[in-house]
């Protein structure tokens, strides 16, 4: 089980507008910004079971590793789990709305499975994001 994710943006101030817009529909919502020799975005959802209340789970670092590598991380897919296909629908015009290009309008994927609904979107790095719900209508 993961527990958390963290990629590298190459502008953090579009990223935080991003993902605040993308994925608020997720009941998502900024939970730490900061400033540690590189700027931090944490991401996190409302759960009862952290000492915050709140689990930050997806994480933004401006600027390249020191390990070296690419400034950013682009090329991924990312997906989040949605618990109706309603947020499936409202992530997708919330990202497209935010910016992000268009990568599968909301609709069921019965390739993957009968009640697979998604939308993908890329985002400003070049990442192709998703929400999903796995239950039937």
């Amino acid at each position: 089980m993961l527990d958390h994710m963290t990629f590298r943006v190459t502008d953090i101030q579009r990223a935080k507008a991003f993902y605040s817009a993308a994925l608020a529909p997720l009941d998502y919502s900024l939970s730490y910004e900061g400033f540690h020799g590189v700027n931090i975005l944490g991401f996190g959802y409302p759960d009862a079971t952290e000492p915050t209340g709140q689990k930050s789970d997806v994480w933004f670092i401006d600027g390249p590793s020191p390990h070296g590598g690419p400034p950013a991380t682009t090329g991924c897919h990312l997906a989040w789990r949605a618990s109706s296909r309603a947020q499936v629908d409202a992530f997708y015009q919330a990202a497209i709305a935010a910016g992000g290009r268009d990568n599968g309008a909301p609709g069921l994927r019965p390739d993957y499975h009968p009640d697979y609904y998604g939308a993908f979107v890329i985002d400003p790095e070049g990442n192709n994001i998703e929400a999903v719900c796995h239950l039937p209508a």
